[in-house]
């Protein structure tokens, strides 16, 4: 999906650019595996819409270009295009976005179709929007977890990559359920995005279905 072309036998590795707006843990353990090998790719580009965002730092922490885009004064459609320009200057095939906090526009989501994750901590299409945690415990589920899909156009409405279920307890507080479902993030967004790169990605309708290819990234 991300090789170059040409003759060259040399691995190319596809490049991440992450938006954030919040603690970024998710983005650290994305940056563990990439260390680790466990992800065949590069993190060029960790941008973000709040000046205290923890993704920010932790960049940082891994050597990776960051910068805070301040949207104040701009439309949905001006700050998008100025993101789009930072990833389109460090060449980015893939964006991962990690507790970002905005609405991506049409023209955003039409630059990299069928290139943009997200994780949302409830088992879509249960519980969209802010706070799944206090809407699982409300609703009185016995299971919850979390979903990476692919972004599209509305909210939390994409494409499935990989969902990975959670069991609500009954003592549970939303604190308590916010930190196992966490816990399950940190494993379950490195192990999506590595499927998504090394596999062959292919919607039919709303379903995802990924090929293994004879060789990976």
């Amino acid at each position: 999906m991300f090789m170059s072309c040409g003759g060259s036998e040399e691995r190319v590795l596809p490049k991440i650019g992450v938006i954030s707006s919040g603690r970024g843990e998710n983005l650290r353990h994305i940056l563990k595996a990439v260390q680790s090998g466990y992800l065949k790719a590069r993190v060029v580009i960790v941008l973000a819409n709040q000046p205290d965002a923890g993704a920010l730092q932790i960049a940082r922490e891994y050597g990776v270009a960051s910068e805070f885009i301040d949207p104040a004064g701009s439309s949905r459609q001006e700050y998008d295009q100025i993101l789009l320009e930072r990833l389109g200057i460090a060449n980015v095939d893939l964006v991962v976005l990690t507790g970002y906090m905005r609405l991506l526009s049409p023209a955003f989501i039409s630059r990299y179709k069928n290139r943009i994750l997200n994780i949302h901590p409830a088992l879509l299409p249960s519980f969209k929007g802010v706070d799944a945690f206090s809407q699982a415990l409300q609703y009185g589920v016995c299971w919850t977890g979390t979903t990476i899909h692919i972004v599209d156009e509305d909210m939390d409405s994409g494409p499935i990559v990989y969902q990975v279920p959670v069991p609500v307890r009954p003592d549970d507080t939303r604190e308590t359920l916010k930190a196992r479902i966490q816990r399950t993030e940190y494993r379950a967004y490195p192990r999506a995005i590595k499927m998504f790169l090394e596999g062959r990605p292919r919607l039919e309708g709303r379903r995802l279905l990924i090929d293994r290819p004879d060789t990976v990234l």
